[in-house]
This record gives structure tokens, C-alpha cells and sequence, in this order.
């Protein structure tokens, strides 16, 4: 059977198997010697990530996931105050919620890799105008969450990790490093699809996003206009390569894999039985 790693999250996780989705690209790199299966939870924050531990990693399981990413926050430091409070998860609840989540996969198995990742970073001014786009004047001129808190959220993830002596990933701080991350990391572009009767027209997020789409009776929307948090394929890319590489540092480095059952050239046509014999598959 072959190992599976699970990649536990939010709307950031439930989107990695898009089109240039994260989790869509260690698919393809653990192809025959892995099973990556994605719980993502749009929306989710890690209050109500618990709820779900049992159903997922349920303690009684003879085969638990060898890997576990764990990646919520980016909803927790929604601000109060916002159209988003309602997903507000103050620091310390945040950082115990962890704290619970490592424990119980601990207890499903004290040798699971587990690794936190934190939220990444915001682009502010594009949130902003994402925001406005659906409510118009109606909408809340205070940003719906900051880069600044953000942060802090992502340093307490890194924390919690240390506490346990489990890997962590901080995006906050790694997309950071690179010139102009905004526009290369957290911009989906909105492509304008077709005129309705009504004179509305329908604006299509990026596919990594084809779960939104927006309708606006105007031509005021930005073409280029993103939610300023979910990912592009490039920033996709920096979570892919961010987790093989915690990955491969882990006796989890795909070249080094197993395969699940031989390569076609491997079996003898003449007689195919000899091959799964001596791999003890028959």
C-alpha cells in the first residue's frame, strides 16, 4: 500500500489541486510512490479545524499518513470589527488550536512527519480593492485583515513548531524575500467572460480561483484585480517547493521512493509471475 500524505487547511489547501495548485504538483512528484490526498476547508480557521481531527485522523486507523501538512491562519487573523470577524481567532486560541492539532496527530502516530505552514503574506491594497468590488460604496473602507497581523499570526505558528520539534514552512517571511511579491505571488487576474442581458458582465477569477465568480453592472472593476491572499501559480510553486524540500530533509525524497509496483521494462513477458514474485506481491 502505498504511504499517503495529507494536506490539512483552508481554502489554500481545498485550491492546491488546481490547475497549478501546490498540492496538484506533489501529486505529480510522488506519482506510484505516494497518495496525496488534500482536506482543504474553504473558510476554515483552526477553531474549527478541530472538529475535524477525529473524522480525518481517526486514532483507531491501522494506516495513518506517514505526512501531515497543517495549514490554517490566513483566516484566524481576519480582523474584528470586519465583514470577516466572524473567522477571527484571537493569537493565543490560534496557537493552542495548533498545539491540539500536533498532539492528536502525534497520537495517531508518533512517527507522522508533521508540517505547519504558516499563512502567507497580504497584499493589503489589492485585498482592499477586492473588497469593494461586490459592495460598492456599501463596502467597509478598513482592510479585512493586514500584512502586519498576518504576521504575527505566522510567528506563532513557527513557535508552536518549535515547541514540538516539528517542521514548519513560513511563507510569510519567504515570499517576502522576493522583489515585488505582491503582484508575482498573491495577484489572480479577473478576466472579463461575457455581457448578460441585464448590461451586468461576469468576471472570472484566474482557474486557480473558479470557485468565485463576480458580477458587476459597471466596468469600474480593475481587469487585474485579485482578493489579495489566495495564491498564484507562481506562489503555488514557493508551497510546492517549500514542502519538498521538508519533504525530501525527512527520508521523503521522492527519487529515493519506492514505486508502488515494478516499471513495465521490468517484466519478463515471457514470464510476467517472476517479477511480482520476487517483489513478495503474489
Amino acid at each position: 500500500m502505498r504511504p499517503q500524505f495529507v494536506l490539512f487547511g483552508d481554502s489554500i489547501t481545498e485550491l492546491s489541486f488546481k490547475s497549478g495548485g501546490w498540492g496538484a504538483s506533489l501529486t505529480d512528484t510522488y506519482s506510484r510512490k505516494a497518495d496525496i490526498l488534500v482536506r482543504g476547508y474553504d473558510g476554515y480557521t483552526s477553531r474549527w479545524a478541530l472538529f475535524l481531527l477525529h473524522h480525518i485522523f481517526p486514532l483507531t486507523s491501522s494506516t495513518p499518513p506517514v505526512a501531515t501538512t497543517v495549514f490554517f491562519g490566513a483566516n484566524d487573523a481576519a480582523l474584528t470589527g470586519r465583514y470577516s470577524e466572524r473567522q477571527h481567532v484571537p493569537l493565543d486560541e490560534y496557537k493552542e488550536n495548533l498545539r491540539k492539532i500536533v498532539r492528536h496527530l502525534k497520537e495517531c502516530s508518533p512517527t507522522m512527519l508533521i508540517v505547519l505552514i504558516t499563512p502567507p503574506p497580504i497584499d493589503e491594497e489589492w485585498q482592499q480593492q477586492y473588497a469593494a468590488s461586490p459592495h460598492g460604496e456599501k463596502a467597509m473602507k478598513l482592510p479585512e485583515r493586514t500584512n502586519e497581523v498576518t504576521g504575527i499570526y505566522a510567528n506563532g505558528c513557527v513557535e508552536v513548531a518549535k515547541e514540538f520539534g516539528v517542521s514548519s514552512v513560513n511563507l510569510w517571511s519567504k515570499m517576502q524575500e522576493i522583489q515585488g511579491w505582491q503582484k508575482k505571488f498573491l495577484r489572480l487576474h479577473i478576466h472579463r467572460t461575457r455581457d448578460l442581458a441585464d448590461g451586468s458582465r461576469d468576471f472570472m477569477i484566474h482557474p486557480i480561483l473558479t470557485h468565485h465568480l463576480i458580477t458587476h453592472k459597471t466596468l469600474s472593476i480593475p481587469l487585474h484585480l485579485s482578493d489579495g491572499l489566495h495564491l498564484t501559480p507562481e506562489g503555488n510553486r514557493v508551497v510546492y517547493e517549500e514542502v519538498v524540500k521538508v519533504l525530501s530533509g525527512a527520508w521523503l525524497s521522492a527519487p529515493e521512493m519506492p514505486a508502488d509496483f515494478p516499471h513495465h521494462l521490468e517484466i519478463d513477458p515471457e514470464n510476467p509471475a517472476k517479477v511480482f514474485q520476487e517483489r513478495c506481491l503474489l
